[in-house]
């Protein structure tokens, strides 16, 4: 019986992470894997990782990270913001991996719905409330935290990040809510859509990169079986409301060299009937 895969924050540009990328294999020819954003910060080397996932799965289902957003100078793709995403579609479509921009794919009984939702800086510390978008990021430079996005995820052509997220959340709302009602779904966005996961961030102020007040219901509303993300290198097993939450990254080698368990790539999370 074919099995449900996720992966996430594979970053296999850094040193020791490459040759994990080998462990990410099926089980059965029939199973699918979704990849939870940040494979890589290179175009070439996205499209290369996940032709490589395409052709050991049945079927691979990607969403964007941060990472993937990013234009580093070393970078021979140079485009930036919404038009580089749409080159990352594109591509990925050339390689048959499907993206937040295609049709959501059936898993039996089972609507999967790769979003790309982004942030807007309203997960705030409680010293942060109240405060404006420019203060709550004054008082995280203050702790010592300023996410790289800062530096290299450009909005273009929208006029600020918030204001991207603002359009992304729209678009994944009326496709979200175009879904048949009687349809359960598996949510999978890099960055996760309710804010308890953030909880143990050794650093709480870095939860204003990580997600949105907007989605906080969605796994309710949209009547979620299970809801998977990465981006906070916290892998592990929650609910909320009833509803498993799934942390899939495998992250930088010198945070999973630390776990007893080691590299762990590749997380099964469903099997077929």
């Amino acid at each position: 019986m074919p099995s449900l895969f996720a992966t996430s924050d594979l970053h296999v540009t850094h040193e020791g992470n490459g040759p994990v990328l080998d462990l990410v294999v099926p089980e059965e020819p029939d199973d699918w894997l979704l990849v939870v954003g940040d494979v890589a910060e290179r175009a070439t080397v996205i499209r290369d990782t996940l032709a490589t996932l395409r052709e050991r799965f049945a079927k691979v289902v990607w969403v964007p990270g941060n990472h993937e957003l990013w234009t580093t100078p070393n970078d021979e793709c140079q485009l930036r913001g919404q038009a580089r995403y749409e080159f990352l579609v594109e591509q990925c479509r050339s390689i048959d991996v499907r993206t937040p921009e295609d049709e959501f794919p059936a898993w039996g009984e089972l609507t999967i719905a790769p979003l790309f939702v982004f942030y807007d800086y309203s997960w705030r510390t409680p010293a942060a409330e109240g405060k404006t978008r420019e203060e709550a990021l004054a008082q995280a430079r203050e702790a010592g935290v300023v996410c790289t996005d800062e530096y290299y995820l450009h909005p273009d052509p929208h006029p600020s990040r918030q204001a991207w997220c603002e359009a992304r959340l729209k678009i994944s709302r009326d496709r979200l809510d175009a879904i048949p009602a009687d349809r359960r779904t598996i949510l999978v966005s890099h960055w996760p859509l309710h804010r308890h996961p953030t909880k143990p961030l050794y650093y709480p102020e870095f939860a204003l990169w990580c997600g949105t007040t907007e989605t906080e219901d969605w796994h309710v509303r949209y009547r979620a079986e299970l809801a998977v993300y990465g981006h906070l290198h916290i892998p592990r097993t929650t609910s909320a409301d009833g509803v498993r939450f799934e942390e899939v990254s495998l992250g930088y080698p010198r945070e999973w060299r630390k776990r007893a368990r080691g590299a762990v790539p590749l997380r099964k999370l469903l099997t077929s009937s």
